[in-house]
């Protein structure tokens, strides 16, 4: 039962106004049938109720029916649902008429005059006797490389007996399956709210697409290959998703424009003591020579959308900008399908232009993070629409402002004007905030050192801004972290001795918090060149991945893993790359274990009944309908990486076919997607004996 009582009757302004809802999620009930009140429908995929305004002149959706009793989804013993009123008729509405990220809500008002009792409902779900949930195989989407380990996740309700053979079949090149390998997979034990069994069949290399069967389930088709994660595995995030997330230009693909050129309106400095939205704060100065609302030149190129909005925050753009950085360093990657001509502000998705690509991309991170230092002398803390209206815009970025710069002398901005009843063009905050700019700090010097082939002016503008910065007076004990990954890339791009100098006087901390900075500082042990450091920081590395060691084995996935409300994946992708690099400085203390495992886990090898590669476009079965600027279209961005698999409390994990679920299918800028494409290709490399 649902009671809703009062402490004193409804103000008579307010009835007819207060009321409960109940909302139920719609991705499982389009095309599920309905009844109230004596009328029937089914839960249509759009939202088709008229709009009507009420007694108090707001917009609201008709109702599909009013009654006492509602029926949803006789037809499915899974899923039926009955909801009745004591107390007055029931309404079903369709949220999705006044937000596109609506549910079906069913709803009650308030009886006038009451206190006890204003609102009662009884809820009858209807239980399945004796039902168990069915087992599921998780293997990897994309699949295996012949020398990899290779193990098939079976997860099973609690209750299950367990029993069965698990199979592992190759698909014939004639039709058919062949079965190569059947037995009784071995128990590993509870997580979460089931009981996992793992099936090893890491014997079998010989190449072709093979599926895993147990208990009448049947995994999608996967590959075993040596170029499995060199093929059509990376090429999409670089090729499709970066693209389609760049800021200040058209990005064309055939006949599809994925969005126009955008935001050539950056931007205005943001008022002092202004507290904006979505975290974005200025404080009681701009910290540079602008006031407030005057245009900051040098803003309105480069960078990344970021996925979900259309703001560019310097700790995605710089994150971005070194993973991309780092992967060309590490890989020497000069793949090339897309045209990017920054003077025509033009992007072609699929037209080689004999540039790599990887390159561009981190030249269009750069253009902006120096854009700001050029004219404010400092970095920006990001740059974000200055309404609402602007910030809930869906589709098209180039749709959210004039790209032209406000103009006092002819009134507000044309767009502005139209929406926003004022300027439209974005604002620019700044902050002292030393983690940003040490994150800053890194873009900058590894650009320094990676550009210098392909554009040596930007490359040396890079690195002095990057010296400069780091030479600012600042408290060295704050940020400490980030401190040491921006004095490692200084002394890797200059060689110059004080920042050996600095990382051997921060060598106390760099040990004590090994787990935490010691895959960046490996990568600088040959320039720091110094024996008993080295050898202090691999007795430390080795310490910290002994407790990584007892993690993984906490989980059935082999990665250490505590699910909570947001998806997981991101964080173990990150955590995949910390430990590619500890391998590279320490291969007999770090195995690629992780590595693999982390790849594995992102694609598709996670707990819950979708074992949907979080890597859209990627695998067999992967998230096509995700929180990306495409959200209200149900689709997606091939190569973009959601957070994957929430944790509804308290045990249930869950991953949801619904595109405004940000915390389980929002694609993000910062490495979201890149730490994949970093692994993926570090995969293919030390898997086939290429690491450079």
């Amino acid at each position: 039962k649902v009671i809703v009582d009062l402490d004193s009757p409804l103000p008579e302004q307010w009835v007819g106004r207060v009321g409960f809802n109940l909302e139920l999620y719609p991705g499982d009930l389009f095309g599920k049938s309905w009844y109230l009140g004596g009328e029937s429908g089914i839960f249509p995929r759009q939202p088709d109720r008229a709009m009507q305004r009420d007694r108090w002149g707001e917009l609201q959706a008709t109702p599909f029916a009013r009654g006492p009793r509602l029926m949803v989804a006789a037809e499915s013993d899974s899923q039926r649902l009955v909801i009745e009123s004591a107390t007055g008729d029931i309404a079903l509405y369709d949220g999705r008429n006044k937000h596109n990220n609506g549910w079906f809500v069913v709803r009650s008002l308030a009886r006038a005059g009451a206190t006890t009792g204003a609102i009662e409902w009884t809820i009858r779900p209807h239980g399945i006797q004796g039902w168990r949930e069915s087992p599921v195989v998780e293997v990897s989407q994309v699949g295996y490389h012949p020398a990899q380990r290779k193990v098939a996740i079976i997860e099973t309700d609690p209750a299950d007996g367990g029993g069965g053979v698990a199979r592992l079949r190759r698909i014939s090149e004639s039709g058919g399956f062949e079965d190569v390998l059947s037995r009784a997979p071995a128990a590993w034990g509870d997580f979460l709210r089931y009981k996992y069994l793992r099936f090893d069949f890491s014997a079998v290399k010989r190449p072709g697409m093979y599926v895993v069967e147990y208990r009448g389930y049947r995994s999608v088709p996967f590959r075993i290959g040596d170029d499995v994660y060199g093929r059509d595995a990376w090429q999409p995030t670089l090729g499709y998703f970066l693209p389609a997330q760049m800021c200040h230009m058209r990005v064309e693909e055939q006949y599809r424009v994925w969005h126009g050129v955008d935001h050539l309106d950056d931007a205005r400095m943001a008022r002092p003591d202004s507290n904006h939205f979505d975290g974005y704060a200025q404080g009681p100065s701009t910290l540079t020579r602008f006031a407030a609302g005057e245009v900051v030149p040098g803003l309105n190129v480069g960078g990344w959308h970021d996925a979900g909005d259309d703001d560019l925050r310097i700790e995605s753009q710089a994150d971005e900008v070194w993973i991309l950085a780092s992967t060309y360093e590490l890989f020497g990657v000069d793949y090339d399908d897309t045209s990017i001509d920054q003077s025509r502000r033009l992007v072609r998705i699929h037209q080689p232009d004999g540039k790599p690509d990887l390159l561009q991309q981190v030249e269009q991170g750069i253009l902006s993070i120096l854009g700001g230092y050029r004219s404010m002398g400092r970095l920006y803390r990001g740059i974000i629409v200055p309404t609402l209206p602007q910030y809930v815009l869906l589709g098209d970025v180039a749709n959210s402002t004039d790209n032209v710069h406000a103009d006092s002398s002819r009134g507000a901005d044309l767009r502005g004007a139209s929406l926003h009843g004022g300027s439209d063009d974005r604002l620019v905050f700044t902050e002292q905030n030393p983690s940003h700019e040490y994150k800053g700090i890194v873009a900058l010097a590894i650009a320094g050192r990676v550009l210098r082939d392909y554009d040596p002016a930007l490359a040396r503008e890079s690195a002095t801004a990057a010296e400069e910065l780091w030479h600012r007076e600042t408290d060295s004990a704050a940020a400490f972290d980030d401190r040491v990954a921006a004095t490692v890339e200084l002394l890797l791009t200059t060689g110059k001795s004080e920042y050996r100098q600095a990382l051997l006087a921060m060598r106390p901390r760099i040990i004590e918090r090994a787990g935490s900075v010691g895959w960046a500082v490996g990568r600088a042990l040959p320039a720091i060149a110094d024996t008993a450091f080295t050898a202090e920081l691999r007795g430390a590395v080795a310490r910290e991945f002994a407790k990584v060691r007892t993690a993984q084995e906490k989980t059935p996935y082999g990665v250490p893993y505590e699910p909570y409300i947001w998806g997981a994946g991101w964080g173990i992708q990150w955590f995949g790359v910390q430990q590619y690099f500890l391998h590279r400085a320490f291969p007999d203390v770090v195995s690629t274990e992780y590595m693999l495992n982390a790849l594995n886990f992102v694609l598709g090898v996670h707990p819950g009944r979708n074992t949907a590669s979080f890597v859209s476009g990627v695998g067999a079965r992967s998230m096509t309908t995700a929180y990306g600027f495409n959200r209200a279209d149900w689709s997606y961005i091939p190569g973009g990486v959601v957070s994957g698999t929430a944790l509804i409390r308290p045990d249930l994990p869950e991953l949801k076919n619904f595109p405004f679920l940000w915390q389980q299918a929002e694609y993000v800028l910062g490495g979201g997607a890149t730490h994949y494409m970093f692994l993926a290709i570090a995969a293919d490399r030390t898997l086939n004996g290429k690491e450079r």
